[in-house]
């Protein structure tokens, strides 16, 4: 089984989301919730908790969104 890279969900409080997705997009989010249960164990009632996690990893692992971030770090601090 291909290793996901969305694991186990911290338990915190529920953050409420109110955005619209594509019914392609939503559908792909639950079957993501399914698989993530299926390796973890942990059941995912509401897949709209795993867009946090997924933009936090998106925006982590982008490397033109570290670069620009990392620009304008040293524009606000006058490093670099």
């Amino acid at each position: 089984m291909a290793k996901l890279k969305i694991g186990m969900l911290p338990d915190d409080k529920p953050v409420k989301i109110n955005l619209e997705l594509p019914a392609s997009v939503h559908r792909d989010l639950v079957a993501y919730a399914e698989a993530v249960a299926r390796e973890t164990g942990q059941k995912i009632s509401d897949p709209g908790k795993l867009i946090v996690p997924m933009v936090a990893r998106f925006m982590a692992t982008d490397r033109g969104f570290a670069k620009l971030r990392r620009v304008a770090y040293s524009r606000e601090t006058g490093e670099g």
